[in-house]
């Protein structure tokens, strides 16, 4: 008797090759609010001292910026824009790059709390697409954030990601630090830091730096390195 031929295999589903990034579920929803409301109790008790030797923010106020902090020094540096750009009398409006991982949906949903926009992504994991969606709020008018060296590190290198954003939107790269009488240290790859209260948080905007429309590899590679020397120069641990 005749045997019956096996059946195909089925077909796998092609992938389009958009990644989504994961959003936050409702106990990470809960915990960024706790986060956020943490922050600004902890940062009401602060005693900021503003260097910005930038001179771009507070004499020119109509340039937008794009903000370039280290991972482990977020924690206040959504203070910047509440409290700096409010003292100067400028808008504020703000879409940062967040990780598209578990983790990131939680800093995603933190950044909500302080009204800005998180664009999803980073240089592992759908960078290209969160690329365009940042030179998108650009041309709304956005200021756009950035840290350099995440979301895996190592920690005080910077990418290239910053440059190719500086590169497309003409915007400068403004590179922020600060510097904390006393705070936890993490033992995590980028040593995150934790302000503990009634510190001083004395906060650097150093000049900023602009990449050209066409630059060769070289002339990108001196630029990068130059924003990781800004940013070292202004960073004490």
């Amino acid at each position: 008797m005749p045997t019956a031929s096996p059946m195909p295999k089925p077909a796998k589903p092609q992938q389009s090759g958009v990644v989504v990034p994961h959003k936050p579920k409702w106990p990470q929803r809960l915990a960024a609010s706790l986060v956020y409301l943490l922050v600004r109790v902890v940062s009401a008790t602060i005693r900021y001292e503003w260097r910005d030797t930038s001179g771009l923010l507070s004499v020119d106020k109509s340039q937008p910026v794009i903000f370039c902090v280290w991972h482990n020094r977020l924690a206040l540096c959504l203070e910047v824009p509440r409290i700096f750009l409010r003292d100067i009398q400028r808008p504020c409006k703000l879409a940062a790059m967040v990780s598209a991982s578990k983790d990131g949906g939680l800093l995603a949903r933190v950044l909500e709390h302080f009204d800005v926009q998180p664009v999803r992504g980073s240089t592992s994991r759908r960078g290209r697409q969160a690329l365009l969606e940042l030179i998108g709020w650009a041309e709304q008018g956005y200021d756009l954030a950035i840290t350099p060296d995440g979301p895996r590190g190592p920690c005080y290198v910077v990418q290239e990601g910053v440059i190719a954003l500086a590169q497309l939107t003409g915007r400068p790269i403004l590179p922020v630090s600060y510097q904390l009488t006393w705070k936890i240290t993490v033992k995590s790859w980028d040593r995150f830091q934790i302000p503990l209260p009634f510190t001083k948080c004395v906060m650097h905007l150093t000049p900023p730096i602009y990449v050209p429309r066409e630059i060769s590899e070289d002339e990108r590679e001196q630029l990068r390195a130059e924003v990781e020397t800004r940013l070292k120069s202004v960073t004490v641990d």
